[in-house]
């Protein structure tokens, strides 16, 4: 079916988003997968009653394995952003093992919830794309930064442009992904002085289209989620392009987290448009496929659209979904 060339990307998603749902799937789409290396713990977690989550699209684990959740709180992407903030809370806190929530916080302070990353101070940082900032929090949600000019988009050094992400160094500086508007990675100090920046619009090393999602491995390499451009780019702390990984089994990366063994765990939250696709992919950390898990629904184990993933110290793995609206958790099959 051809469409008209006035067709936005948008149209063209919800447009396969229905024909999903009227047309036939193919035998090969009913046919059994292979059993999966991971499998998701049911009834996990325990939500309070009256509470859902909304679209769901940061999470982080504290040193206590303690899972940290932002979400939207029924609030949708929309295009222009509502202005005014989510009354109810955005940030929800579980107990990795239990599953029950321990804390809530974040009301009246969000107007388009993004990324969540939690330093090795147990410091949360949270990037708003609808404020165009991002905040740094102690572990009770006590603000301690912000950055960014509160609905004023920008690509200086004082400005951010719809901010995806956040990775921090041990010493506390920190580098940002920014983002929708702006294609560039920047870094500042553990205070939040601009330090350098690099990145500009394209698909050539050390350029982005989308850079979604930014992490710092254990020799202090930052990986960098270039969403739609399809590919992880891997940078020295300097910026200095290091390697590219893309491949069909890579699929669209909009997240990256490290295991306890060093191993890479990617998010590929799938091209939105039918047929569609959503899995997690683990790498060696030299970007050798290991296995994947998930695919795309909304059954236990299945993702509408996986946004985030964090890994605890035990290994369990928790992956925000932002069309599913929930957080779930899988361990390793024994």
């Amino acid at each position: 079916m051809k469409l008209p060339a006035s067709f936005s990307t948008l149209s063209v998603a919800v447009l396969s988003y229905f024909i999903l749902w009227i047309q036939p799937l193919s035998s090969q789409q009913y046919a059994p997968t292979r059993e999966a290396p991971y499998h998701v713990v049911h009834g996990w977690p325990i939500l309070p009653d009256g509470l859902a989550l909304g679209q769901a699209t940061g999470v982080g684990v504290d040193s206590d394995d303690n899972v940290f959740v932002f979400h939207r709180a029924g609030r949708r992407w929309s295009d222009p952003f509502p202005t005014d903030p989510i009354e109810y809370s955005t940030i929800a806190c579980f107990d990795g093992k239990t599953g029950r929530q321990i804390a809530s916080w974040g009301e009246d302070s969000f107007i388009m919830p993004h990324g969540l990353t939690i330093d090795s101070e147990d410091n949360i940082w949270l990037t708003d794309v609808g404020r165009h900032q991002l905040f740094k929090f102690d572990h009770d949600g006590q603000l301690l930064l912000t950055l960014g000019e509160r609905g004023k988009p920008g690509s200086d050094e004082k400005h951010f442009n719809l901010p995806t992400d956040v990775a921090v160094l041990a010493d506390g500086s920190f580098y940002v992904s920014d983002g929708y508007g702006n294609t560039r990675i920047v870094k500042f100090s553990a205070q939040g002085e601009f330090l350098f920046e690099w990145g500009t619009p394209g698909s050539e090393s050390g350029q982005f289209d989308l850079p979604h999602g930014i992490a710092i491995d254990e020799n202090r390499r930052v990986f960098v989620a270039d969403r739609n451009n399809s590919r992880i780019q891997i940078f020295d702390p300097t910026g200095k392009f290091l390697a590219e990984w893309k491949s069909q089994k890579l699929g669209r990366p909009y997240a990256i987290a490290f295991g306890t063994d060093n191993s890479v765990y990617v998010v590929d939250g799938g091209d939105q448009i039918f047929p569609f696709r959503s899995k997690v992919i683990k790498l060696t950390a030299q970007g050798d496929s290991l296995t994947h898990f998930g695919r795309w629904g909304n059954y236990d184990g299945q993702f509408l659209l996986a946004h985030d993933i964090a890994i605890d110290s035990k290994g369990a793995i928790y992956v925000v979904d932002a069309w599913g609206q929930r957080v779930q958790k899988f361990i390793q099959k024994r």
